[in-house]
């Protein structure tokens, strides 16, 4: 699992075994069952996960009580609510295990005393922080398109979440009612 975490580091930046293998012991490893909670709303958010293995969601319930799911996060991917953890607070969201997964989590101090010690992963995490942040910009120009269309681009752009993601979680996320995603991939 630190092999997974390794290999996406060097994708982005060069970097010598012996400062990944320091880096590795601020993590924690973290084996979650499907559904489990890893993170509840207005609980202290203190940890950011790398997924090694699996999937997870970040949601919140509505005034209605419904789920609203608003990312997800498969293997190679970092989750938390961001703001609480860099303000270290409570959280809006929550995040929940889609498949057992294992993930590999650091505290908000430890991850501090990473960059201060490797400012190389500084660099690291702001290329991490730039494609979220345009996937966000993206996902928000799909979520303007006609339903049909929104399905559309989706699937052709994340055919792995098709594949894992429940149909139910995958609605939430889209904007969808279950039923009317079912409707569409009947469509198709």
């Amino acid at each position: 699992m630190y092999d997974t975490l390794f290999q996406h580091v060097k994708k982005f930046i060069p970097i010598h075994d012996g400062a990944l293998e320091i880096i590795a012991r601020s993590f924690v490893l973290f084996e979650v069952q499907k559904k489990e909670i890893i993170l509840n709303e207005e609980q202290l958010c203190t940890y950011i996960y790398f997924v090694s293995e699996g999937c997870l969601r970040l949601f919140y319930t509505d005034e209605k009580g419904t789920d609203q799911t608003i990312q997800f996060a498969l293997e190679t991917w970092w989750m938390t609510d961001i703001d609480a953890f860099h303000r270290s607070a409570k959280s809006s969201f929550c995040i929940q295990a889609v498949e057992d997964s294992l993930l590999l989590g650091i505290k908000k101090s430890d991850w501090d005393t990473l960059l201060e010690g490797f400012p190389e992963m500084e660099k690291y995490f702001r290329q991490i922080y730039e494609r979220a942040y345009a996937a966000a910009i993206f996902r928000m120009k799909y979520l303007r398109l006609p339903k049909d269309e929104i399905y559309k681009t989706f699937i052709s752009k994340y055919p792995e979440f098709v594949q894992r993601i429940p149909q139910k979680l995958l609605a939430s996320f889209l904007g969808f009612t279950p039923e009317y995603l079912s409707e569409l991939r009947k469509k198709k």
